[in-house]
């Protein structure tokens, strides 16, 4: 099921992997899209090279969201992105297993336009499971790697900030604690 260890596919996940756990170790909004976009543009040239066009394809449209995402919160540019996807689907979808980076990109769409903090990384972390069960699939090394790191990365994050939330409760700055992030 996988292949080679150093072949230029795995090599290009293991960039993916460095930069999605680099991603979800960020509290800040912004730096985590930015991450986010830039291991989207590696893993879409990490599934090209494992064959898998619904991966990659999702992969590349998931890199100009999360780009376009530390600008806007545009309900209309989410649309049309998750839009973009799913005509994808369409296309590049040939089994059930080619869904899942669909899927996982709209809600990734959603979750980049129109939610920060705590759900924000809750809704990634839906993503996460979906991306983790196309990377066994497919074969990907690092892709399977990054995904387990990204969730650990990212539930270790959420618990930082409700930590954080929770000391805010505690010392009466209850307008920070009740925001949505």
């Amino acid at each position: 099921m996988f292949t080679d260890f150093l072949s230029p596919a795995q090599c290009v996940g293991y960039l993916a992997l460095l930069l999605g756990v680099c991603a979800f170790l960020q509290r800040q909004d912004h730096r985590l899209k930015r991450f986010n976009a830039c291991q989207s543009l590696a893993y879409a040239l990490h599934f090209f090279l494992l064959g898998n066009a619904a991966a990659a394809a999702s992969s590349l449209v998931s890199s100009f969201r999360s780009f376009a995402a530390v600008r806007t919160r545009s309900l209309w540019l989410a649309g049309a992105v998750i839009g973009v996807n799913l005509l994808m689907a369409f296309w590049l979808v040939h089994s059930p297993w080619g869904l899942l980076p669909i899927l996982a990109a709209c809600l990734g769409t959603y979750a980049m336009f129109r939610l920060t903090g705590l759900p924000l990384r809750l809704t990634l972390l839906l993503g996460t499971v979906l991306w983790f069960t196309n990377n066994l699939h497919s074969g990907s090394i690092g892709g399977t790697v990054l995904e387990s790191f990204v969730g650990v990365a990212n539930l270790m994050t959420i618990a930082r900030m409700l930590r954080q939330r929770q000391r805010q409760r505690e010392t009466g700055d209850l307008a920070a604690a009740d925001l949505p992030g």
